[in-house]
């Protein structure tokens, strides 16, 4: 049970707004209007490797959202077409 009333979803999603939170301006205005768009997806569980992908290092998630794919990215490239878009 989540403290402060707060369901799992709210905090999961306060959780990755705070991921989102980027040294570079750019990623941050990307990853938040993805979170705002996708604010019901996100409290109903959905998008599970958004975390995993907000673990990467600023400059390889700014080159994947570029287009300048590697190896790596294969894994999230679902998730890169859906915030790039």
């Amino acid at each position: 049970m989540s403290d402060g009333g707060e369901s799992d979803g709210a905090l999961r999603l306060k959780k990755l707004q705070w991921l989102a939170r980027r040294g570079m301006r750019e990623l941050e205005i990307l990853i938040e209007r993805f979170l705002l768009r996708e604010r019901e997806a996100l409290n109903a569980g959905e998008w599970a490797d958004l975390e995993s992908l907000l673990a990467c290092e600023d400059d390889r998630l700014w080159d994947w959202f570029q287009g300048r794919l590697d190896d790596e990215a294969e894994p999230y490239q679902h998730l890169i077409n859906a915030i790039r878009r």
